[in-house]
């Protein structure tokens, strides 16, 4: 049963841990490339054949011992098939327009590995109260590169007087994205004007988006150029979110936080952290500033943990401005505290993951500046407010910086310095 919940031999929240005997360390590359390919081989061959880097193909030998890109729906085509035939049945039944065209055109993504029509037609897809998130996504799974989507599957069920409370925020995108903490050419692109944000209860969990620990918002989709052409729809998952809070964050707080700063742990504080998080991954900069390509090409296996880093503080930064711009009734102290309580949460994750490896690089940035500190006699944390503002700015700036300039080099040491596990919280 471990290992079904863990789709593995391996404890995505204790590192990847192998708990079974005789198993070895998890493939940094999953299964997504031969295990005797060396990252120098790739990218030698990669420079003559693309699609060797694409999301959705797996590298392969071929007859004469090179390598070889394969699309999924060719090399997994009888599961693509049987999904394919489910989403049209879906669509005959489907009665809203919008998503019967989608349903229909995921379908078609399955079996040809082109998912960008499909992408299109979810964003265009305004009335629905079901909604249907499936096919290969997520670049997590990659810890070698960080290229290939690994496939999962959600079913939601819009809560629409939630959504209608959160609608406003997509429209101050524009707004957002030209108060950002860095220079002009950091913030020159413009989020799509077509962006909304809705809350879900989940249903249904699978695959990718179901290993491990459960996704509590979604920001989609993956794909720049739709990102830049209609947004970014942000989907806060209300009913997990909820559980996560009451279960796993308040008895974390309890132990944790000074006791007299734990009335600031809320959950209107802790959905309204999450939500912008979400939201600030449409903000910031997609493609390098030289011209060399996507920011995700550029920064490679960090790409992701830096992508989930800025989303983490731009989500905060977005609190606080809209805070002081009268758009958002909040106590930013109750944001500060929550968020701190948050990452204790979300530092059960390990250093594994992308999202373990941004919250440890927020966390021990946070404690360089003194953004709080630790009561060594009673073993919890307290924030200081001031100085929560100060390293906010300042990893907001960092990160977008590294973002803009592609700098893989200063990512990587960036990385090795700050997503470590202390040894205070082990």
């Amino acid at each position: 049963r471990f290992a079904e919940i863990n789709y593995g031999p391996w404890d995505r929240l204790a590192n990847n841990a192998p708990f079974i005997e005789g198993v070895g360390p998890k493939p940094a590359g999953a299964n997504f490339y031969p295990a005797d390919m060396t990252k120098e081989e790739f990218e030698a061959a990669a420079a003559e054949d693309p699609t060797l880097r694409s999301l959705y193909t797996v590298v392969v030998r071929g007859d004469d011992g090179g390598l070889r890109a394969v699309p999924y729906h060719e090399a997994y085509a009888a599961p693509m098939q049987r999904a394919a035939e489910k989403l049209r049945a879906a669509a005959a039944l489907a009665e809203e327009p919008g998503l019967k065209r989608y349903l229909e055109l995921r379908a078609e993504a399955l079996l040809t590995s082109d998912y960008q029509p499909s992408d299109l037609a979810w964003m265009d897809m305004k009335d629905n109260t079901l909604d249907v998130v499936i096919g290969p996504i997520e670049t997590y799974e990659d810890q070698l590169f960080g290229y290939k989507a690994a496939a999962e599957t959600f079913i939601l069920v819009k809560d629409r007087e939630w959504s209608e409370r959160l609608a406003r925020y997509a429209e101050l995108l524009p707004m957002l994205q030209e108060g950002l903490p860095v220079p002009p050419e950091y913030k020159q692109e413009t989020p799509g004007t077509d962006s909304d944000l809705n809350a879900y209860d989940a249903i249904y969990y699978a695959g990718d988006a179901n290993a491990g620990s459960k996704t509590i918002a979604i920001n989609l989709p993956n794909d720049e150029e739709v990102q830049l052409q209609k947004g970014t729809r942000r989907l806060q998952l209300k009913n997990s979110m909820r559980a996560k809070f009451d279960k796993i964050l308040l008895p974390i707080a309890d132990v944790l936080i000074a006791e007299d700063q734990r009335e600031h742990i809320t959950f209107d504080a802790f959905f309204g952290n999450t939500m912008f998080h979400e939201v600030a991954h449409g903000l910031g900069i997609k493609n390098t500033l030289d011209g060399r390509g996507t920011v995700r090409e550029a920064l490679r296996e960090h790409a992701s943990a830096l992508e989930e880093g800025k989303a983490d503080i731009l989500g905060l930064y977005m609190v606080t401005k809209l805070k002081e711009a009268g758009e958002l009734d909040a106590d930013l102290m109750d944001h500060y505290v929550t968020f701190l309580a948050g990452i204790f949460r979300s530092v059960r994750f390990g250093a594994s993951s992308a999202h373990g490896r941004a919250n440890m690089i927020r966390f021990n940035f946070f404690k360089e500046m003194g953004a709080f500190e630790r009561d060594a006699a009673t073993g919890t944390y307290r924030v200081h407010f001031d100085k929560m503002t100060e390293a906010m700015n300042a990893l907001s700036e960092k990160i977008l910086r590294f973002q803009g300039d592609g700098d893989y080099e200063g990512v990587a040491a960036f990385v090795a310095k700050y997503a470590q596990v202390e040894p205070e919280l082990q």
